[in-house]
């Protein structure tokens, strides 16, 4: 029996949540599976896994295959690495001392990373949203501005003069209208006009 390490899905649609399982091989994807490991969710930054080190490892010595993206997984959490060092001790290649030490170090170096970008994005927030607030205020205090600009006296009086001149000018135009189409001036227009011929 094809014993595998590989993925469930579950989640909503579009909001995809998977369960970190080892099951047979000829088994359906969301279907029977022999035991769960872990949990993978990588709809956050960084994507959170939660895994049973110890078995997923027992596992991995005992034959099970790992998919693709369940070998990633077991590799970021350094499973793979575990797996690789034991091997060599069996060969006899260093002692379990060395190997120990040297999957501490590698897993020291791998949390500092992931620490590293949890802070960065962490950072790049809070300046995106201090950005933002600094548009808003800038947006606030024109807008502020611009209504006691317009609800001040002087402004008032200023409307007030631009209305009358406009008015002024509407008056002298309505005057050279009428000055220009008087009854005689028409009349002289109609009879100037040439005949048809």
């Amino acid at each position: 029996m094809p014993v595998k390490i590989r993925l469930q899905r579950h989640g909503k649609k579009g909001s995809a949540f998977f369960h970190i399982v080892v099951a047979d091989g000829r088994a359906p994807r969301d279907g029977k599976f022999i035991e769960k490991l872990g949990t993978y969710n990588p709809n956050t930054n960084p994507a959170s896994i939660e895994l049973n080190y110890d078995k997923a490892l027992q596992w991995l010595k005992n034959g099970a295959q790992p998919s693709d993206t369940a070998r990633a997984i077991l590799s970021y959490r350094g499973v793979m690495m575990k797996l690789h060092l034991d091997k060599g001790v069996v060969k006899g290649a260093h002692s379990q001392e060395e190997a120990d030490a040297k999957f501490e170090k590698w897993l020291e170096d791998k949390n500092s990373r992931i620490d590293g970008k949890a802070s960065k994005l962490a950072e790049s927030r809070t300046a995106h949203y201090k950005r933002r607030m600094e548009e808003e205020t800038a947006k606030n205090v024109a807008r502020a501005a611009a209504i006691a600009a317009k609800n001040s006296p002087v402004a008032a009086e200023v409307e007030a003069e631009v209305a009358s001149e406009e008015v002024n000018e509407v008056s002298a135009s309505e005057e050279v209208a009428t000055e220009t189409t008087t009854p005689e001036a028409s009349a002289e227009a109609t009879s100037e006009e040439p005949k048809a011929e």
